[in-house]
Parts: C-alpha cells; structure tokens; sequence
C-alpha cells in the first residue's frame, strides 16, 4: 500500500497590510492550510483571501483557533475556563466557516495555535472543551493534534483525528516538543528537515534532541510558514517524500 501523508502549514498570518510569509507561494507546494482565525492573527480580508487561494489549488481547509492574544501571537497563558475555550473556539470556528460557505466550500478540519495547541495536549479541561465544540460543530471534522489529551477526547467523540509530526522542531525524550526558548528548538538546516521528516514518516521514528528514537505515527507533516525560506524547505520536504515513494495529499481525502 503507498504511503500516503498531508503537508501542512499555519497560514494567515497576518492584519491589515502586514503580512507574514508567502502564502501565495506556500499554497503552491501545500496540500492543506491552517488559518489564522483574528484572535491571534488574521482579519476578515486576509482569511477571505487564504479561503479563496486555497479553494482554488484544491487545499484542505482548516481553522487555526487561539487564545485571544493578539498582542503575544498567541503564545501566552491566557488563564481562560474550559468554557471561555469553548466559545473562543466557536467564535473563530464560525467567521471561517461563514467566508468558506461565501465561496463554495468548507473547513475540513481543526488545529489548535500556539500555546492553545500546547495545553490541549495536556490539559483535560481545554481538550474536552476543543472536542465538544468540534464534534458539535460538524461529526465530521478532522481535528489535528500530537498525541495527547486532544487526540483522546476528539477520538472519544467520534472525530478523526490527523496526527501531526513537525518538521523543524526538536523533540524532547518523551515526544513533547523543546520549548521555544530554548536553544536549538527550531531547526534550521533544511537537508536535516528533509532527512528527519522522510524518517519519521517512512520509518515512523524521529530522533530526539539527545539521540533517542521516539516512535511517530503521523498523518500530516507541519512547516512553519514564517520561518525563513519557508518556501524552498516545504518544496524540499515534499520533494523527500516523494521521491521515497510516498504520496501527498489532503487529509480529508485518504484520512478513514
């Protein structure tokens, strides 16, 4: 059976006339789009303009809810209930869904931002509130998480569920990501991206920052859009890929 995999990146990234990256050319070599939903980056005119790039190369869609941090990107503690979680992600959720609708589509599937991203893995509370509001929202929605807390609450409410493997982090030990502010958290040498994310999709292994092998099992590759030759690394990685025989496509067209 070929091996089939999603690449992905956070896209949207933007307000007003700043923009982030390139994510006209990103869309190019994309299969599907995380976007920016306004609470930690994007407006109505750069999601109107992500929805309508997307839809016309065939890109999944997907809603990239946050903390509403603006200011921090998205990357602090806001101190939210379960609840306010809940409703923040309902909020997001339903002005993507509305301009998707506006042009003939729909959002396919869910990822968390951020610092939102990281305690759903780890917190019960956020990662039942991310869930319900999901599975409520549509049975048939994909959500897209690493292994943890979100993952088990989407599959217990009948979602499926995109495992995701990151293609320019570290990784600690135990298969949690090395924390930004930590030296050699995000790297950058784009022939190791290549050779790690072939790895970890072929072999199911990727190499922790101290050697050890941790099992992976994804179903979607994330690149980080804003980073630097962003572009050129996502041609690389998909490149990798199918040279090793693998196939890239959107996650709501294989995922069972």
């Amino acid at each position: 059976m070929t091996r089939r995999i999603d690449l992905v990146a956070d896209l949207g990234e933007g307000f007003g006339p700043w923009r982030m990256g390139d994510d006209a050319a990103l869309l190019d070599v994309l299969t599907s789009a995380n976007i920016a939903c306004g609470f930690h980056a994007g407006d109505s005119q750069i999601m109107d303009e992500t929805v309508r790039a997307c839809g016309q190369r065939g890109v999944g869609i997907g809603a990239h809810p946050s903390f509403p941090d603006l200011q921090g990107f998205g990357r602090r503690d806001m101190g939210l209930t379960a609840d306010e979680v809940r409703t923040d992600v309902l909020y997001q959720f339903g002005a993507l869904q509305a301009i998707a609708a506006f042009h003939g589509t729909q959002v396919t599937h869910l990822a968390p931002h951020g610092r939102l991203g990281n305690l759903v893995a780890v917190r019960e509370d956020y990662a039942d509130a991310v869930a319900t509001a999901a599975a409520r929202l549509d049975p048939e929605l994909i959500v897209l998480a690493q292994d943890g807390k979100l993952a088990d609450a989407a599959r217990a409410a009948g979602l499926r569920v995109g495992i995701v493997g990151i293609a320019d982090r570290a990784y600690e030990d135990d298969g949690t990501l090395v924390r930004r502010t930590e030296p050699g958290a995000v790297i950058h040498d784009a022939e190791e991206i290549r050779r790690r994310t072939v790895r970890m999709v072929v072999d199911g292994v990727i190499e922790s920052r101290n050697g050890v092998l941790i099992p992976v099992a994804c179903d979607t590759v994330l690149v980080h859009g804003d980073t630097d030759g962003a572009v050129e690394l996502a041609r690389q990685i998909r490149a990798g890929l199918e040279s090793a025989g693998v196939e890239v496509a959107p996650l709501a067209d294989w995922l069972e």
